[in-house]
Order: structure tokens, then C-alpha cells, then sequence
């Protein structure tokens, strides 16, 4: 194989969050794959190909993608935030198994959307926390609900990717009925919307006060731990347990 691939985080939205480092990879590309929103964001240029495809093709952009490196394409893969989380670097390495050859490839990290809206807040993960991913599609609710309880007891913090969509409007709903059963209604929430872009929305509110209506798929939500607190309009975890 005589091309490279590279798998590049576009962070949360806003070009000046974009690493040099991606913007390096960007430019000396011979061709951009992603999803459609995603690839949208990489400027046009005569000798850019670019090949925006549909959600949940994961493994087909991946594949994609080593067919062009093996004909000696320099490929970026795109993904938003970081592309380790939740994103494509870890569909191209399930391609990659798949085909047993051994390709140039790069991982450049991103800003992920959950450090964006975190900064946003304050410090609402200056102490343990996990990161879930609330969509059924790769995964049972079963699952989902299993890792949500320890999560709660074991009094991380956490952040939630994929809260709620129009194929599963009932499924945030359900996750806030768990939290209500393994945490106090004091316990606070915040609803981190497009950070980073013009559409940016940001709520922070108790667990009694949340709905299921404040999350889209534009939201990343983050849930406190039992001693996340707020100082003026900031929203903070101590760093010490028991503090």
C-alpha cells in the first residue's frame, strides 16, 4: 500500500478549534471521506476529491478509504471532536482487521464535544468521569442502562453523547428515570448545545428540573457527581472524593 491514511478530529465546530496539525493533514490530501456535515466543513480545492456519504456507514467509508490508499491516495477520514470517540478511527481499525494489510495510517486527535461544552460550564470533570454513549444502534438498552446504574453508584461524573434522536425519542427519557433512581433530584445536569457554532445553546439544571426535551443529537449532556457544584454561573467537581 503506497498511500496514507490519516483519521482527523474537526473538533466541536468552530474553525479556530481545528488543530494546525489537521489542517496540515487537510492540505496535502488527495481526497476527504466523512459524513456528509463533516465533510461540508473542508474547504473545496481543484485537487480534492471529496466523498461525503450518509450516517451509519462507518465501515463502508472505512473500506473506502484503504481502496484509495492502496492505489497511492493520501486519504482523510473526518470525524467531529476527536476521532477515538465514538467516531470513525475505531470503524477503520475493524476494516483494517478485516483485510490484514498494514497501511500508513495517522490518528490525529480532536477537541471532543464534551471538553468543549465542560470548558464551557466550568469544571464539571475535574474529578472521575466516563463518557456513554446513550445510542441503541451498536449496542442493547440493556447495556446502556447497565453502565449508566455503575456509573451512578460508583459517583462519576458523567457525559452523554447521542442523547436523543427522532428514530428514539423515548430512550433519554428512560435514562433520566434511571438517574432519578440511583441519584438526589439536586444532583445537577448541564445541556451543552452546538458548542462552538452560532447555534450554541448551553442549560444547567437540577435532575428534578431536566426533561427529555432539552437533548437533540446536537447535545452533549453532562451529569455531575454527588459533589458538583456551582460558584456564581460556573458549574464545578472538586478535585478531592468527599470534598
Amino acid at each position: 500500500m503506497s498511500g496514507r491514511i490519516t483519521v482527523a478530529g474537526l473538533g466541536p465546530g468552530a474553525d479556530a478549534l481545528v488543530t494546525p496539525e489537521v489542517t496540515q493533514a487537510l492540505a496535502e490530501a488527495t481526497d476527504v471521506i466523512g459524513y456528509i456535515p463533516y465533510v461540508a466543513r473542508v474547504a473545496p480545492r481543484a485537487d480534492l476529491r471529496l466523498h461525503p456519504s450518509d450516517n451509519r456507514v462507518e465501515l463502508d467509508r472505512a473500506r473506502h478509504a484503504l481502496d484509495l490508499a492502496e492505489d497511492g491516495a493520501r486519504v482523510v477520514i473526518v470525524s467531529s471532536g476527536d476521532p477515538g470517540v465514538f467516531a470513525m478511527a475505531a470503524a477503520l481499525f475493524e476494516a483494517l482487521e478485516e483485510r490484514g494489510t498494514d497501511p500508513d495510517i495517522r490518528i490525529l486527535p480532536g477537541i471532543t464535544a464534551m471538553l468543549a461544552a465542560a470548558a464551557r460550564a466550568g469544571a464539571p470533570l475535574g474529578h472521575d468521569f466516563c463518557a456513554i454513549n446513550l445510542s441503541d444502534n451498536l449496542k442493547p438498552f440493556a447495556l446502556i442502562e447497565k453502565r449508566l446504574r455503575h456509573a451512578a453508584r460508583g459517583d462519576f461524573a458523567m457525559a452523554f453523547y447521542n442523547p436523543r434522536s427522532k428514530s428514539r425519542p423515548e430512550g433519554f427519557a428512560r435514562v433520566l428515570q434511571i438517574l432519578r433512581e440511583e441519584c438526589e433530584p439536586e444532583r445537577l445536569l448541564i445541556f451543552a448545545r452546538a458548542v462552538s457554532t452560532p447555534d450554541e445553546e448551553l442549560r444547567i439544571t437540577s435532575l428534578a428540573e431536566a426533561t427529555p426535551e432539552m437533548a437533540d443529537m446536537r447535545t452533549v449532556v453532562i451529569v455531575g457527581n454527588s459533589a458538583t457544584r456551582r460558584v456564581g454561573r460556573w458549574v464545578y467537581a472538586p478535585r478531592s472524593a468527599g470534598a
